[in-house]
């Protein structure tokens, strides 16, 4: 694969209408499942991006990803593992 065969608009199309068909994101309340809120800090939109915001939001991700796959409801509303709506 070469750069010129890149093409970010075609991969996000079929990514995201395969989330679409799969529900990925539909919310199911489930009340047996114990809660675990993540959010690891807010963006501060009159800072310079750095390194740090990427490990910062990835350790966020990870940990309620973990805690999805650990059996928890998970709210986690920021961060690279957000829908909003």
């Amino acid at each position: 694969m070469t750069s010129n065969d890149f093409n970010p608009q075609q991969i996000e199309k079929k990514w995201q209408e395969r989330w679409k068909k799969d529900k990925i994101f539909e919310v199911k309340e489930d009340l047996s499942k114990e809660k675990f809120y993540v959010l690891e800090m807010y963006p501060y939109p009159s800072g310079s991006l750095h390194m740090g915001h990427l490990r910062n939001y990835t350790i966020g991700d990870s940990v309620a990803r973990y805690k999805r796959m650990c059996g928890y409801n998970v709210l986690y509303p920021m961060g690279y593992d957000c829908v909003s709506r």
